[in-house]
């Protein structure tokens, strides 16, 4: 096809020039009386006469014609031109190249039509155009390269040209895709020390495994081995070979387009010791302050990642004085006789600058003002990169963005000046739940909720909660402006109407609840929030059969209807690197409630810190740990609707949801006064993804109790005794938000215990 076209395109041009030749060079010269244009169609006369270089009243000659007829070839408008001569009036005839109608694909199943069309534009073919035939091979080539960027090597482009009325064309490019080129084979060559599967385990790069459907590892991409090679660089630098090298890599297509063997020559070198370290330049007179910050330590084989560390320790140290364009250079001196290295750390903290502007970039949804208010590195005043580096984390932990970074820019022609650019990427903040049921005993139910984190993009939350079963039904709301004031202040509402009742038949008792709560959150620090509100809430029994005695015993208490205003105090720390998949931090929290009004007197605190400790890249110790307290005043009960539970997914997994802890004598769990919980999980890559963060694997130990009250009501003698168990767990990061499974296996247990190997929950973190 493709040598059809190279013919079609050399006889024309072959014709074009002997027609030239033929009727323009031969003319002798004359003055222009008039000029006239034929088989014009769609192209105005206008734009062929100001293309031309002979107007009315020069002087034609064979030099002007053939310049005429190279100036409207380039228009790209006309597929033959030809001048005649009347006389003396010059014709121009042409004949006008088709135009695009429509572009259409098919076959195509690995990108939107949008992203083709988009780059077939961008080779100048696209709907409204000028047709010509040259851009087809300029088209086909862009579609087999978008292909080939997808590592679907095997892909094939036909064009089909179908001319229509007023001489216009469709173009349609059928593709067969054929299967994507997968790596077969990896080779690690010249490699002495560490063995070749231990350095294909750094790769994000496999070849083919039961996960690759998810993973796609087993695509090849040169950005991603460029990844990989720079891993395999680091680690080396990291174990003392400060002169390891990769000497070349080969990527060979095997005939068959769908196998992709890689081979990487690498040559490892001498493995170096640090004998010393030395500070030059100027560091401002506090030498023994950035002395401190020296990771690297003399005796310690050499450590690019600790060298690099230190570097950046210093010029964020230099940052926090306003330094913002501190260079510091590790310098190797080497001593190839007895593999030694001494490191010498010049530094030069160039000039103080503070910031002009902070620019936000890539919030397609996200307001402005939802990041500036995060920041604490404030314009027109100095730069400080503990500020700028808070400011980030701030952003990260809102939880509205899949990345987020700093870039610092100079100002042109203000060397004391820089500019911040906040880049993010804006992601789903909505979550959205639809449910149905049918029993015998419950009816039809339908639940449905919806919460939205960043509701049109204000950084305010939004939700709303509906349960329509006959037996347990909800209807709720809340909202959160996290900035009720410009100083940061937030304000929550939540509303709420709940019913339940044991079974359909109208006989059976009913409780109702309702009620709602107002809070405010002042930050005190920039990672310390303490939160003040009050609520209101009342409670209906609706007396009935089957009234368990602990309700009973509420009743004669506080009486079938109760209410109650409980006063709200509460405070967090948030240090965690990331709300939804944290790697590293902390983050405390203490809630207590205090009902100074009504029938329902009681107080009840909570207390719950969780830290995430890094072992590695791949792995991640998560803890937490949650103290929970009720107690009342006088010689009344404590309210059986404020007791807490224990048991399942959030507490002590492998027990059935909220089981565990006192029980009255109909064996209903009653909750307790008291609860202790505590969660150990090492965090680890599922099997066969890679180093792909979404899904991991983890093992668990848990354990907890929950302590009643006494107050006349029948407990289990081995109720306040502690429960443990140990299992793994797989969690997602899904669309819906993140998702976790376990398999639990209680070790330590009682004989009434509820036992529930698998459990699953979406949205939460333990």
């Amino acid at each position: 096809m493709q040598f059809n076209r190279f013919y079609l395109r050399t006889v024309s041009t072959v014709a074009s020039l002997a027609f030239m030749a033929s009727t323009v060079w031969a003319v002798s010269p004359f003055t222009v009386r008039d000029i006239r244009i034929e088989g014009l169609q769609r192209v105005e006369s206008g734009t062929v006469f100001v293309s031309l270089p002979v107007r009315v009243g020069d002087v034609y000659n064979d030099d002007k014609g053939s310049a005429a007829i190279r100036a409207l070839f380039d228009l790209g408008l006309f597929k033959d031109v030809r001048i005649e001569v009347s006389g003396d009036v010059l014709v121009i005839v042409v004949e006008e190249r088709p135009t695009i109608a429509t572009v259409d694909f098919v076959g195509t199943k690995e990108f939107d039509k949008e992203v083709l069309v988009k780059a077939l534009r961008d080779v100048g073919l696209a709907d409204g155009r000028p047709f010509d035939k040259a851009q087809l091979d300029r088209a086909e080539q862009e579609l087999k390269r978008q292909y080939i960027n997808r590592s679907l090597y095997a892909a094939e482009v036909v064009t089909t040209v179908t001319p229509i009325e007023r001489n216009r064309v469709n173009l349609t490019f059928t593709v067969v895709e054929g299967e994507p080129a997968k790596i077969s084979e990896i080779r690690i060559v010249g490699n002495q020390v560490f063995g070749e599967s231990t350095l294909r385990g750094l790769f994000d790069l496999n070849t083919s495994g039961w996960l690759s459907w998810y993973t796609k590892a087993d695509r090849y991409a040169r950005a991603k081995l460029n990844a990989d090679i720079e891993t395999l660089r680091s680690y080396y630098l990291t174990r003392g070979y400060l002169e390891f090298r990769v000497d070349s890599t080969q990527v060979a297509i095997l005939p068959n387009k769908t196998d992709i063997a890689i081979t990487i020559n690498v040559t490892e070198g001498e493995r170096f010791v640090v004998s010393g370290v030395k500070l030059e330049g100027n560091f401002l007179g506090k030498d023994e302050e950035f002395k401190s910050l020296v990771t690297i330590r003399p005796g310690q084989p050499y450590n690019a990642d600790e060298v690099a560390r230190t570097s950046k320790a210093f010029t964020d140290y230099f940052g926090n004085f306003g330094y913002a364009f501190a260079r510091v250079e590790a310098r190797p001196e080497l001593d190839r006789s007895t593999n030694r290295v001494a490191l010498v750390l010049q530094a030069d903290p160039s000039r103080r600058a503070y910031v002009r502007r902070i620019n936000v970039a890539g919030n397609s949804r996200t307001r402005d003002l939802v990041v500036r208010r995060e920041f604490r590195q404030l314009e027109a005043s100095w730069y400080d990169g503990d500020k700028i580096k808070l400011s980030r984390d701030r952003v990260d932990r809102l939880g509205y963005f899949k990345e987020v970074a700093v870039e610092t820019q100079e100002v042109p022609g203000s060397p004391d000046q820089v500019d911040l650019t906040v880049n993010v990427v804006d992601k789903p903040t909505g979550s959205l739940t639809l449910g149905a049921g049918y029993s015998t005993a419950d009816g039809l139910g339908l639940s449905f909720g919806i919460k939205q984190d960043n509701a049109f993009g204000s950084g305010n939350s939004l939700g709303m909660q509906v349960n329509t079963s006959k037996l347990n039904r909800v209807l709720a709301f809340n909202t959160v402006d996290p900035y009720f004031t410009a100083d940061g202040v937030s304000r929550s509402f939540d509303i709420y109407y709940r019913t339940s009742s044991p079974y359909q038949d109208q006989s059976y008792y009913q409780v109702k609840t309702s009620g709602g709560s107002i809070r405010f959150g002042v930050p005190f620090t920039a990672s310390d929030t303490v939160y003040f509100g009050a609520g209101f809430e009342k409670t209906q029994i609706v007396p009935g059969t089957l009234l368990p005695f602990s309700y009973m015993r509420y009743i004669d208490q506080y009486g079938y209807d109760s209410w109650g205003m409980p006063l709200i105090a509460a405070w967090s720390r948030d240090s965690r690197d990331s709300a939804l998949a944290p790697s590293s931090g902390r983050y405390m929290r203490a809630n207590a409630e205090w009902s100074v009004a009504g029938q329902v007197r009681y107080m009840r605190a909570t207390y719950q810190q969780q830290e995430f400790i890094p072992l590695s890249k791949q792995f991640t110790i998560a803890l937490n740990g949650e103290v929970d307290l009720g107690t009342v005043s006088g010689d009344r009960t404590y309210p059986v609707f404020k007791t807490f539970y224990g048991g399942g997914l959030g507490s002590v997994r492998g027990f059935e949801q909220g089981s565990l802890g006192p029980k009255d004598a109909t064996g209903i769990a009653l909750g307790g006064t008291g609860r202790t919980i505590f969660n150990a999980e090492l965090q680890a890559p599922f099997p066969g993804s890679g180093n792909d963060r979404t899904l991991r694997m983890y093992a668990f130990f848990d354990a907890g109790s929950v302590s009643g009250p006494d107050g006349g009501l029948a407990i289990n003698t081995d109720a306040n005794s502690l429960r443990s168990s140990v299992g793994l767990g797989v969690s997602w990061l899904s669309p819906m938000g993140p998702l976790r499974l376990a398999f639990a296996k209680p070790i330590r247990k009682f004989e009434s215990d509820k036992i529930q190997s698998m459990q699953f929950q979406i949205g939460s973190t333990f």
